[in-house]
């Protein structure tokens, strides 16, 4: 099964992280590398990135055939998400043990869920 481990922020975590000393953001990021090493020794990682600034970000609306954007960032959003895993393993719970070693997990900012195929029986 597929499992989509979302890497969420939002203003507090990111100037938490901001506010971190180099050697405690070299610490955050040597956690990233090491589960993305071990997710790819295990052959269990598919992908996995860091998503650009919400600033960076269009929203798309399609309208009577007509589309139209609106740049970021957008205030309505508390949370955005900054990037992810997707994996492929057994079951949630193993997900779930792989999502608790991204560093964000202890800001509660760290979502697991289940990747639907098409066509599968919870479409």
């Amino acid at each position: 099964m597929k499992y989509m481990i979302l890497i969420n922020h939002n203003k507090q975590t990111r100037d938490a992280w901001q506010n971190m000393s180099e050697a405690e953001q070299a610490v955050g990021m040597k956690a990233h590398m090491s589960l993305v090493g071990d997710l790819s020794e295990s052959g269990e990682l598919i992908v996995s990135d860091a998503l650009a600034d919400q600033s960076q970000a269009k929203r798309v609306l399609v309208k009577d055939g007509q589309v139209s954007t609106t740049d970021g960032p957008f205030p309505e959003v508390k949370e955005y998400v900054a990037g992810f895993y997707l994996i492929e393993c057994d079951s949630i719970e193993k997900a779930v043990e792989h999502a608790a070693r991204i560093p964000e997990a202890n800001f509660g900012m760290v979502e697991v869920r289940p990747v639907l195929s098409a066509g599968g029986p919870d479409m």
